[in-house]
This record gives C-alpha cells, sequence and structure tokens, in this order.
C-alpha cells in the first residue's frame, strides 16, 4: 500500500459508523461480521502470548460475561515479535506453553493481524481515529515492527478499546489498565 492509497483509505475509513461495519477473520480462515454483537458492550484488545493477560481476559469474562459482554482477542506480532505462532497453532501454544497448564480462552480470538503501520487492520485504524491515544511516549521503537510509526499508534500488546453497545467506541486503555 502507498502512502497516497493511505490517504485516501483515510478518508473511506471515516464513513465507517461503528464496528459493526466490520469483519474479522477467525483462527479457521472464515470471515465473521462484528454485527452478530450488535447490543454487547466489547472490550477488544490485540493480544499476544502472555499469561498474565489472558488470565484477566478470561476474570472479565466470568464477571460480565452474562451480561451482553464480551472480550475479542486479535493476536499481533508486531511488539518485541511477542507472538510468533500461526493462527493455527495459537490455541495450542494458549494452551500448552503460554499460559499453559491446559487453558483455554473464554472469549474468541481472531486471525493474527497488524495493528500499526501500512498493513495495519482497518477496524484498528478506525479505533485508533475515534479515540485518542493512551500514552505519550512511544516507546523503544527497537522493538517495534512496522512502519510509519504514528503518533496514535498503539504502543505494545494489550492495550483495550472498550465499545459502547451500540458499537461505537467508548474509551481505550492502555496495556496496563
Amino acid at each position: 500500500m502507498t502512502a497516497a492509497s493511505r490517504v485516501v483509505d483515510h478518508r473511506t475509513r471515516m464513513a465507517y459508523k461503528s464496528i459493526y461495519d466490520f469483519s474479522a477473520e477467525t483462527l479457521e480462515g472464515e470471515e465473521v461480521p462484528l454485527s452478530i454483537y450488535k447490543g454487547k458492550v466489547l472490550l477488544i484488545v490485540n493480544v499476544a502470548t502472555l499469561f498474565f493477560q489472558y488470565h484477566r481476559m478470561n476474570a472479565l469474562m466470568e464477571m460480565f460475561g452474562n451480561l451482553n459482554f464480551t472480550v475479542l482477542g486479535f493476536p499481533c506480532n508486531q511488539f518485541g515479535l511477542q507472538s510468533p505462532e500461526v493462527n493455527e497453532e495459537m490455541l495450542n501454544v494458549l494452551k500448552y506453553v503460554r499460559p499453559g497448564s491446559g487453558f483455554v480462552p473464554k472469549f474468541p480470538v481472531f486471525a493474527k493481524i497488524e495493528v500499526n503501520g501500512l498493513n495495519e487492520e482497518p477496524l484498528f485504524t478506525y479505533l485508533k481515529d475515534s479515540l485518542p491515544f493512551v500514552n505519550p511516549l512511544i516507546g523503544d521503537i527497537k522493538k517495534f515492527y512496522w512502519s510509519p510509526i504514528c503518533v496514535n499508534d498503539i504502543r505494545w500488546n494489550f492495550e483495550k478499546f472498550l465499545i459502547n453497545s451500540d458499537g461505537t467506541p467508548f474509551k481505550s486503555h492502555s496495556r496496563s489498565f
């Protein structure tokens, strides 16, 4: 994608009204419209195979999953190359390696994507354009694997986007929230 086409794409993305205008690919390669989550409060998270965060996401699902809430996980390998597995390996890595001990996510984990740079997933461009960035510090760019680096880029794995039940972005949170 060229810089010129990115500008055109950016103008087009402004036409999106909610996350329901997007779809996501499952780990098995099936396209799923995000409109299937209409009426739910969502927490969209760029995930990597780091054990403690997955347990926290499962805890959120246990506490709020029966209240029209769900977490949606999107694996990304752009931060320190912390998620090198391919889609077909993701659930087994979680179950047997990190976090291991038979761990199974209680929320959907979608196919690996890019959340920053020229090949970033349009859903994440929409989210970043809709909400202010959560951390003014960009971090150690030697651990970033995308280009160009922009001021509203996601800073690291497990940044979170809270989505209202009408599909509009409400608030973004840093990875430590």
